[in-house]
């Protein structure tokens, strides 16, 4: 019996993991495409100002910078955000079972690059393609 039991709480734990874990990848994916969404929207507002420093001289390397840096001003705020709302509910939750709380440090090491790269990898497909924009197209657009 008490095997059984042992099973049945580490079978449970495992398919919560499971869960969370996917959980976890759909919001990422989700977040994915609607970061992809909000930066090519932008773009395509822009497209004539986009145009127009293109017609002034502006570098292939200088609008995919301008693009990606404001594709990131939200990552970056949603991660310092994160990490300090991260930081304080691991604080309640070791007052709360300390126990059984403790705080992982590698997890951070793990999850903030791979929401900066995916936030990265989500901008630069507008980034680039606003790159590549025709400047008499451009202008002409409206």
């Amino acid at each position: 019996m008490e095997a059984f039991y042992g099973a049945r709480v580490t079978s449970f734990g495992n398919v919560m993991i499971r869960l969370i874990g996917g959980m976890g990848l759909m919001g990422m994916l989700l977040t994915m495409v609607g970061l992809y969404g909000l930066v090519s929207y932008t773009v395509s507002r822009r497209t004539r100002e986009i145009g127009i420093r293109i017609a002034i001289g502006a570098t292939y390397a200088r609008i995919v910078r301008m693009v990606l840096r404001q594709g990131m001003a939200p990552a970056w705020a949603g991660v310092a955000a994160g990490l300090a709302l991260s930081v304080a509910t691991a604080r309640f939750m070791t007052r709360l079972a300390p126990f059984g709380h403790h705080v992982d440090v590698r997890t951070y090491y793990v999850v903030v690059p791979v929401i900066v790269i995916v936030t990265l990898l989500s901008a630069f497909v507008p980034a680039r393609r606003a790159a590549n924009v025709n400047p008499t197209v451009a202008l002409r657009c409206e």
